[in-house]
């Protein structure tokens, strides 16, 4: 029979809880992550991928937010106003998307949706499911899907 110590807790370390943290403390955070993952995974090379849809005064009614980054395109955020929606507004935001991922030579894209929400619609567009979370949120599920560009 095996016995299991606990390592001792360093000195003068302690866990704090904090709702709302100061820009440096969540900097400090994605700092580190940032350089981990770059020294494990290679240069981020990491820019946005933000697209618009406005109406003639300026007002935005949707849009797309991503990045690219080590080769992919992760859409981060999908979103139209409900008038808009069924007219291929979306469509053509995500192929621009992808257009603009291929040219900064990504060559996979990649996103998360609720089963509440679309996930016809990326399928629709030639994105294929790789994962899902049940009851996420209660009755529904959180869905991935992933895409060749």
């Amino acid at each position: 029979m095996s016995v299991r110590t606990r390592k001792p807790r360093l000195e003068g370390i302690e866990i704090v809880e904090d709702a709302a943290p100061e820009f440096e403390a969540v900097g400090a955070i994605q700092r580190g992550l940032h350089d981990f993952n770059q020294a494990m995974g290679g240069p981020y090379d990491r820019e946005p991928v933000t697209l618009l849809v406005q109406d003639a005064e300026g007002k935005t009614l949707g849009g797309l937010l991503g990045l690219t980054f080590w080769g992919w395109l992760f859409i981060d955020w999908l979103w139209l106003s409900p008038d808009l929606r069924g007219q291929g507004v979306g469509a053509d935001l995500l192929k621009r998307a992808e257009a603009i991922a291929r040219e900064r030579g990504c060559t996979n894209a990649y996103t998360d949706t609720f089963s509440f929400q679309a996930p016809g619609f990326w399928q629709t567009n030639g994105y294929v499911e790789f994962g899902r979370l049940e009851g996420m949120p209660a009755g529904h599920a959180r869905v991935w899907f992933r895409k060749a560009l």
